[in-house]
């Protein structure tokens, strides 16, 4: 039977709090939190916590925001708490082995792909943008690779039409902190068997970039509508009308032959506008104009001319 007393918690964004609040929740005794160091955020530039922080010092939780990880000092520092394992969820850095190993159970991850599928820093959106109509969490054991430590414990969600990489997230979070409590008292049980990954099986998901924003209407509604839905909120998939960019939101594929030139206003109405593409149509519910805050197709409408017949390049 495994001991886990105490517990280190290493997450940083709004991902890995539900992480945290489930640990908690279940009476786990988190003897110390680690997140990055405090960083300007908006437009004001405002230095502000980060999310994980936050609900580390509400419940009176020491909190470590090293700038340097991979020092004796540090190792030092979090063998003092004494932890039986260390639990990360989206920390944010690549962790040596030395840490991984510290604590006698070693360290183990909320990863959010259903491993070895999207191994890497954008498993949220990789799933959305290649169209994928399932994901999910997997528990891992940590292990010096890419995400390629062994598999613990999975569990799978469906995507939806309409998610962005901000619904889906939160839904995943969830999911991550009820299957990190299963983890844990599976683990305590010893009923929870390494699985090996089938390496061959393993796909990349890569940090996002900007220059995977533009969209070429040449490809299929389909393919569209996953790129402005994975690329919500960042960096946000955008064409161009008039010299300034615009970006689509709520995406809808309409099924139909196209016969109008990929890009093609072809319809406005309550709904939205309808645009060719390489095959089917796409319906935009939402709007953000160049120097306009995003806004249904209807409320833009009231302030802009906008034809059928313009083509988005």
């Amino acid at each position: 039977m495994a001991e886990i007393n105490r517990i280190i918690f290493m997450g940083t964004p709004e991902f890995a709090v539900p992480t945290l609040q489930a640990m908690l929740d279940h009476g786990e005794n988190v003897v110390a939190v680690v997140c990055q160091p405090d960083r300007p955020k908006g437009r004001g530039r405002k230095v502000q916590p980060p999310p994980v922080k936050a609900l580390a010092e509400s419940r009176g939780i020491p909190v470590l925001q090293p700038t340097k990880i991979r020092t004796q000092e540090y190792l030092d520092e979090l063998s003092t708490y004494k932890a039986d394992l260390f639990v990360v969820t989206a920390y944010g850095r690549i962790l040596p082995g030395t840490l991984l190993n510290l604590p006698p159970l070693g360290t183990i991850n909320v990863h959010g792909s259903l491993l070895p599928k999207y191994r890497g820093a954008a498993p949220v959106q990789r799933a959305i943008l290649d169209g994928a109509t399932i994901t999910g969490i997997t528990i891992m054991q940590m292990d010096e690779g890419m995400d390629t430590g062994d598999i613990l414990l999975p569990g799978s969600l469906p995507i939806s039409p309409d998610d962005t990489s901000t619904t889906l997230a939160i839904k995943m979070a969830a999911l991550g902190g009820d299957l990190l409590v299963k983890a844990l008292e599976l683990l305590r049980q010893d009923k929870l068997p390494p699985i090996k990954q089938d390496d061959s099986l393993a796909t990349d998901a890569p940090m996002l970039t900007k220059e995977e924003a533009p969209i070429n209407w040449h490809h299929t509604a389909s393919q569209i509508s996953c790129q402005i839905r994975g690329l919500d909120p960042w960096p946000k998939a955008h064409t161009n009308l008039e010299g300034k960019w615009l970006r689509p939101f709520r995406p809808v594929v309409l099924k139909g032959a196209v016969k109008e030139a990929p890009g093609t206003l072809v319809r406005i109405d309550k709904e939205g506008l309808v645009i060719a593409t390489g095959a089917d149509y796409l319906l935009v519910r939402e709007i953000q104009f160049e120097g306009k805050n995003q806004m249904p197709v209807d409320a833009f409408l009231r302030g802009h001319t906008l034809e059928p017949g313009v083509v988005f390049s």
